[in-house]
C-alpha cells in the first residue's frame, strides 16, 4: 500500500479486524516513512460477474462503478460514507461469484438497499437508473414509494413483461 500522504509503499499493519459484518477486513496501517496512519478495506470481489445492459451488451462487473452512482444519488443528503461501503458490499454479497445479472436486477438491489436509508436518495437513484423524462414519471415513483413503502416498480419492464406474456 502507498502512503496517502507521501506516496511510500513501505507500512506496517498495527490492527486488522472484520468489517461490514464479516465481508471484509479494516486493516490500520502505519506508513514507516512518515508515521502517517491510515485504515484500509480488503473484501472478496466477484470475479466473473457480468452485467447485462438493457441494450444487451455485457460488461464486467465495477463496485467502484456502482458505488459512484450510490454517491451521486446519495450527495448531501444524511448517509454517511460507512452505510453506502456497507450497502455495497451487501449487493457484491448477494451477487455471489460467477455468472450475469441484468442492470435491471443489480438496480432494484441497490434501491432495496437504499429505500430504508433515505428515501429521497433512492428516488434519485431511481431517477437515473430508470431514466426519467418528465416530472410525472418523478411524482408516480413518490406516490408508489409512499403507498407500498417499496422502491417504485420499473413501469417499463412491467408494460414490457405485460405484452411479453400478453
Amino acid at each position: 500500500m502507498k502512503c496517502p500522504r507521501c506516496d511510500a509503499d513501505n507500512d506496517k499493519v498495527i490492527d486488522s479486524r472484520a468489517a461490514f459484518d464479516g465481508a471484509a477486513i479494516r486493516r490500520r496501517r502505519e506508513c514507516l516513512a512518515c508515521g502517517h496512519r491510515y485504515s484500509t478495506f480488503e473484501e472478496i470481489l466477484p470475479d466473473d460477474v457480468r452485467v447485462v445492459k438493457r441494450d444487451g451488451t455485457r460488461e464486467k462487473f465495477s463496485r467502484a462503478k456502482l458505488e459512484r452512482g450510490i454517491r451521486k444519488a446519495c450527495v448531501k443528503r444524511p448517509v454517511a460514507d460507512e452505510q453506502i461501503s456497507a450497502l455495497v458490499s451487501s449487493v457484491v454479497r448477494a451477487l455471489g461469484g460467477d455468472g450475469e445479472v441484468t442492470s435491471e436486477r443489480l438496480g432494484e438491489m441497490v434501491m432495496e438497499r437504499l429505500l430504508p436509508l433515505d428515501e429521497v436518495a433512492c428516488v434519485r437513484f431511481a431517477s437515473v437508473y430508470r431514466s426519467f423524462s418528465d416530472i410525472d414519471q418523478f411524482t408516480s415513483a413518490i406516490a408508489e414509494m409512499a403507498k407500498n413503502g417499496k422502491p417504485p416498480a420499473d413501469k417499463a419492464g412491467m408494460e414490457k413483461d405485460e405484452q411479453d406474456n400478453g
